[in-house]
């Protein structure tokens, strides 16, 4: 971390958003209550506008403002703004796009006022599930709010537990980790593992969801963590979620510290997206040995290979591990007398690679290194790149036919 970086996390559904920060200096992010003293970090994703003055208030203040203005607070933005809905506020009719984005404008500008810098070097949201229409949807918000283009990431909650789980204590991942958020009567019950072979280390997350049975929580409970770690050596276990608030938790924590340190807390996720903003914001020498393989990630690389400067190296165009919603990659290549392209398509703990050979059907001739070429790889999914190549000729020397190429390259039978 270098000695300016500030960075925000922020865990967030359609009813609690929990926001937390990170800089140089910090042993660990610190997240933010309302409430002075307190832990409680939840807060309302609730809007409201003082009436006659125009100020906007979020939270439990929206809550107690609605009451005193005889309506109802502004709610459900993150389902309404990808639903394109409007609201109409004193005469105003507003976009719940627009909503979204002062409700978190208003979030960030709640850790500047504890003498932070009003705009963070990085941003991660953690949602529940991402899909490319949230994506966009905050990509849109990010520039409502004057966050830099490519300042902003999204993950889930699933990948902030990898980032959270891995940023503590080495001993509290030497084994298998463990996460159950209770939710009502819902447990989400997710697993951590990591295969010490390959290097860098490859790590999976298995989940299931379990219901508790209300009557016999505990014991419910019981069962539930003796399945789900039963075969397994644990570590650490994180305890998450209002599930598990008040004192009901006797023989099923008992059993849990049996061996291993558990943990609990609401603001994991949050905490999570902050260790992920740091990380993501590594350098190439500091990065750490693991690759997170998720439901959102690229599980292959995708490189070509180049001469640069009087030597053979490869340039990486998609990274196994990256966010296939956000990620893009792009360069300008000469080509050296031929009209074919090959793409090395790479396992990350893998020393062999798969070559994907492209042929540009019609380039116009012209002698070696007279062709310079624009190739973009963009993920469609997690294993299929739209690859799009463009003629961009050389200079005045050969003009630019503006013939494109398009594939789709699929990432199957990678081994």
């Amino acid at each position: 971390m270098t000695e300016q970086c500030y960075y925000i996390g922020i865990d967030m559904d359609d009813r609690n958003a929990v926001i937390s920060y990170y800089k140089a200096g910090m042993r660990e992010p610190e997240t933010l209550s309302t409430i002075a003293g307190s832990e409680i970090y939840q807060i309302p994703v609730a809007l409201i506008k003082k009436r006659g003055i125009g100020q906007w208030f979020i939270g439990e203040e929206a809550k107690r403002l609605a009451l005193l203005q005889g309506e109802e607070a502004v709610s459900g933005l993150l389902q309404a703004a990808l639903a394109e809905k409007e609201f109409f506020i004193e005469g105003e009719t507003y976009k719940a796009q627009e909503l979204l984005a002062l409700y978190i404008k208003k979030l960030v500008y709640l850790a500047g006022k504890l003498g932070n810098p009003v705009i963070p070097d990085f941003l991660v949201i953690t949602l529940e599930q991402l899909s490319r229409e949230v994506t966009e949807l905050f990509l849109q918000v990010a520039e409502r709010i004057g966050i830099p283009e490519g300042k902003l990431t999204l993950i889930d909650r699933r990948e902030s537990f990898y980032y959270f789980a891995f940023s503590q204590q080495k001993e509290l991942w030497l084994h298998d980790v463990c996460l159950f958020d209770n939710r009502g009567d819902e447990v989400w019950c997710r697993r951590l593992e990591r295969d010490q072979r390959t290097m860098p280390q490859l790590v999976t997350i298995s989940e299931e969801q379990r219901n508790i049975d209300r009557a016999n929580k505990d014991a419910s409970f019981l069962k539930i963590v003796s399945e789900v770690t039963g075969g397994h050596i644990v570590s650490a276990v994180y305890l998450t979620g209002d599930g598990f608030d008040g004192e009901w938790m006797k023989e099923s924590l008992s059993f849990l510290c049996k061996g291993r340190r558990v943990f609990m807390g609401k603001n994991l996720y949050s905490k999570g997206a902050c260790y992920a903003a740091a990380g993501k914001c590594m350098t190439e020498e500091n990065s750490w040995q693991f690759v997170y393989m998720g439901d959102n990630e690229m599980k292959v690389n995708v490189s070509l290979k180049v001469q640069s400067q009087g030597k053979t190296e490869f340039f990486t165009l998609i990274s196994a591990g990256d966010n296939w919603y956000e990620t893009v990659g792009e360069c300008e290549v000469l080509l050296d007398g031929s009209n074919e392209i090959d793409f090395w398509l790479q396992l990350p703990n893998s020393k062999e690679a798969k070559i994907e050979k492209l042929t540009l059907a019609d380039l116009p001739e012209r002698p070696p290194r007279t062709t310079r070429l624009r190739i973009k790889a963009q993920p469609v999914s997690d294993m299929e790149v739209k690859i799009r190549i463009k003629d961009l000729g050389f200079g005045e020397i050969f003009k630019s036919s503006d013939k494109t190429w398009e594939y789709m390259m699929s990432l199957e039978n990678v081994q």
